[in-house]
């Protein structure tokens, strides 16, 4: 036999080895090669583990960062040292009458001040309760309001209640470390038309705010003679109340006397306190006719409720009320002296007060007819003391606030207080508004620059170092528990996407001009030290607008924070314009380009310019910037419409949606109560598409507004027809916000959302209306003879109408009806509509 030759066998598997035969080389590779692309996997999975471990607890870390940014305050030095409000360092400006949404009182410019104010009630009155203290348009008072006020060292004051009128008098002298003393002066006066003399309480308070303490010192048996006190920003002091008077020589008769010492928990529970604390065992009875039981403060009960769940917990304060009832005429001083002021030659009360006050009213007319000329322009002495009030009401209406906003990003789950502030700030209404908005800071400060330049730089400095490190300020300030008693909860938290228009820089474009035209001047020259510490942060605002307020075409911009529920508005709002509910496109999109917002970062880039310029810091980007954004052509390709040949927002939108009342079905037999009320909704009845939205109003007008267009531009021919044409913008009372021909004139936006900006006409837009014809009529171009003839009918239609409200309602208001002129809104609103006096002056 020969031997066995090895078989071969093709594509079959190899036998299997013997236990006794090792394995091939090849076996040996391929096992390895398993094991190791096995471990390669599992390296890899291990791998992406750690990975996704480290990207976890880095997007957690960094979520955290991102959510911190909205409360951590930008990083450069503030504008203001800590210490700048403080007696010693500002001692004419730190007391003052710093709480404008109350009648009539005084507080410190420091963040826990002791606090003093005035309440009064009519006593035998038909209405049980007729309490006053804080400013409520509900009181229904005739007017009320600054007459003068020089912003620094006195005020006078005139409340008209139904049928007599007080007349409220502060006067401050300098002197010591803690502010100097000052000394009230109430008179009441009943009206000519007043059946009889009416009997009133007069209440006046201090309060410490979780700091100080007070003591009550009474005579007489019950008469509140003084009250003493101590606290770390004022040291000793004490308040004298005198006796009431008929004339400066003569006690008022009859007058009755009460006092309450109790603690409070919070400034904006003193209104509630004094009320559950009246009691009506008091008789009040002059010689002749009947006694009589009147309301007069007694023991403090708080009152119980059953839904309450625990009591306040924060710390209370000392709290002493004096109350004197007597019958009009009168008159009452209340004096406050400060323990460090040893010098003072005699007491700033009687006919020493009264020379005080007729020599500060000399100085204040003679200031007011030096910085405004009214009289040089022939305006009638009536005219003149409106325009003083209308200064003096912006003066008055300042105020000193400190606290915790509540704010939320995107990446905070609830919202956060953001760091303790103080702002030192113009309100627009006592009543309604009173506290900071940022868009209506501007407007004040352009008024107030002409007056008081440090004023504005002080007010402008506060809102910036309110500034978080991402360059924003929340735009409406509610600092401390009085201002959040004022306002909504829906209103509350501040959103760090939403912007609102940067006015301030007008009020900087202002104090750059006075500087530039008066270098030498004193008033004038510590701006540039102001402007050098403002820039950096100046510098962070100006981008943060121009990072997150930017819109989908380049060199376009878009306002954030509209309304997201489309199905419940006409149109939804965009309240971070400042125009709430003028019309923008009908559904909301990130596809949106706004022309205001445009026009306004063509404005701050120009002024970014000239603030770098003048610091000597680099400034060609901003002028670039603001070469970019004025250029017509960019701005006549994003946002001119041919089709109504006006300046327009563009947008995802349709003209055709009206509110109907949803349809809810209730099953027969069942009853109607049980089931939804039936809202009502937006009905849309053509699908939008992008498109201009063809709203002439305002908008349209904000290229020429802030004098973005150039001269000889043919846009400002249809602007001037549009603004002239009686259908559409002109009244004999002012421009209305939005045209007469538009769908949404006047237009209700939901159910119980009345048009606000849909027609009305509001003095702050008038404003920059006649102050850009101004500038037209006074540059040469084309069109400068036009300018000219509607700058003097615009100007003496605005003056005469607000002027005319004014005598016939005892007030200026919010805003002004355009079919009448009557006003409307809020009231007092001497914020922005108080810029009339800008234009009787002509100073622009």
């Amino acid at each position: 036999m020969g031997r066995q030759r090895k078989r071969v066998v093709t594509g079959e598997a190899a036998p299997p080895p013997r236990k006794d035969e090792k394995p091939s080389a090849f076996h040996r590779k391929d096992k390895k090669k398993k094991v190791n692309i096995g471990k390669m996997f599992i390296n890899i999975s291990i791998g992406l583990c750690i990975f996704s471990l480290i990207w976890f607890f880095y997007a957690i870390y960094m979520r955290s960062s991102l959510a911190k940014r909205v409360v951590t305050l930008h990083p450069s030095p503030h504008v203001l040292d800590a210490n700048s409000t403080n007696a010693k360092v500002s001692p004419e400006r730190f007391w003052g009458s710093y709480r404008p949404q109350v009648y009539f009182g005084m507080k410190t410019r420091s963040p826990r001040s002791i606090v003093t104010g005035m309440m009064w009630m009519r006593q035998f009155s038909d209405l049980d309760m007729n309490l006053r203290h804080t400013c409520e348009q509900g009181d229904r008072l005739q007017g009320y309001g600054w007459l003068m006020h020089d912003g620094l060292t006195f005020g006078v004051q005139e409340i008209r209640d139904n049928d007599f009128t007080l007349t409220t008098e502060f006067v401050k002298r300098m002197g010591g470390d803690h502010g100097g003393d000052w000394t009230w002066r109430v008179t009441a006066k009943q009206h000519s038309s007043a059946p009889q003399a009416p009997v009133i309480s007069l209440m006046f308070y201090a309060a410490a705010d979780a700091q100080g303490s007070l003591q009550a010192h009474v005579e007489e048996r019950n008469r509140l003679a003084s009250i003493t006190g101590f606290s770390e920003e004022l040291g000793n002091f004490k308040i004298t109340f005198r006796k009431p008077v008929t004339g400066e020589l003569y006690s008022a008769k009859y007058a009755t006397y009460n006092y309450l010492q109790t603690v409070s928990p919070g400034l904006e529970k003193l209104t509630d306190i004094v009320k559950y604390s009246l009691n009506r065992r008091f008789v009040y009875s002059p010689p002749s006719g009947e006694k009589k039981h009147y309301i007069g403060v007694d023991t403090y009960k708080p009152p119980h409720h059953q839904n309450q769940q625990k009591p306040d917990q924060r710390k209370e304060s000392d709290f002493v009320v004096y109350q004197v009832t007597v019958q009009t005429p009168f008159q009452i001083e209340v004096l406050f002296e400060s323990g460090s002021f040893h010098d003072r030659p005699n007491q700033l009360v009687g006919s020493i007060m009264t020379q005080e006050l007729e020599k500060r009213k000399a100085e204040f007319d003679a200031k007011f007819e030096k910085a405004f000329g009214l009289e040089k322009k022939g305006f009638s002495q009536a005219y003149i003391k409106f325009g003083k009030a209308a200064l003096s009401n912006m003066l008055g209406g300042m105020g000193y606030f400190f606290g915790q906003s509540v704010v939320q990003s995107v990446y905070n789950e609830y919202p956060l207080l953001y760091p303790e502030g103080a702002l030192f700030t113009a309100v627009p209404s006592r009543s309604f508004f009173p506290r900071g908005f940022l868009w209506d800071e501007g407007f004040h400060q352009l008024l107030l620059s002409k007056w008081d330049p440090q004023v504005t730089r002080e007010a402008i400095a506060h809102w910036i170092d309110l500034m978080n490190m991402e360059g924003w300020i929340p735009r409406e300030q509610i600092l401390g528990d009085e201002a959040h008693s004022k306002v909504p909860s829906e209103f509350i938290v501040q959103r760090n996407e939403n912007a609102n228009p940067p006015t301030l820089f007008l009020a900087l474009q202002e104090l750059i001009e006075q500087f530039s035209s008066n270098p030498d001047k004193a008033a004038f020259q510590p701006t540039l030290h102001f402007l050098r510490r403002l820039f950096p942060r100046l510098k962070t605002w100006y981008e943060w607008y121009n990072t997150t307020q930017t819109g989908p075409l380049p060199n376009s911009y878009r306002w954030r924070g509209r309304d997201k529920d489309t199905n419940l508005f006409l149109n939804p709002k965009t309240l971070t314009s400042g125009l709430d509910d003028y019309p923008r496109a009908s559904h909301p999109s990130a596809d949106e380009r706004h022309v205001d917002l445009h026009c306004w970062m063509a404005l701050s880039s120009g002024i970014m310019a000239k603030v770098a310029q003048l610091l000597g810091e680099p400034h060609e980007d901003y002028q670039l910037s603001h070469k970019v954004l004025s250029d017509n052509n960019l701005l006549s390709e994003l946002h001119w419409s041919e089709q109504h040949r006006a300046f327009s927002d563009f947008g995802n939108h349709t003209e055709d949606v009206s509110l109907q009342r949803e349809k809810v079905y209730v099953p027969p037999g069942q009853p109607r109560h049980q089931f939804p009320v039936a809202r009502l909704v937006r009905s849309v009845r053509r699908a939008p598409k992008a498109q201009h939205v063809n709203a002439l109003g305002y908008v349209s007008l904000f290229p020429f507004l802030l004098q973005i267009l150039q001269p000889d531009s043919p846009k400002l021919e249809h602007i001037f027809q549009d603004m002239r044409d009686s259908n559409k913008l002109w009244t004999p009372y002012g421009l209305r916000s939005l045209s007469k021909s538009d769908p949404l004139y006047m237009k209700r936006n939901t159910e119980h959302d009345a048009p606000y900006w849909r027609g009305p006409i509001w003095i702050n837009i008038n404003y920059l209306a006649v102050r850009a014809l101004h500038y037209y009529s006074h540059t040469e171009g084309p069109y400068q003879e036009k300018a000219a003839v509607l700058y003097e009918e615009l100007r003496t239609n605005i003056i005469n109408n607000v002027y005319r409200q004014y005598v016939e309602a005892g007030y200026i208001w919010e805003q002004y009806n355009d079919g009448t002129g009557r006003g409307q809104g809020s009231h007092p609103f001497t914020g922005w509509s108080s810029l009339t006096l800008l234009m009787m002056a002509e100073q622009y």
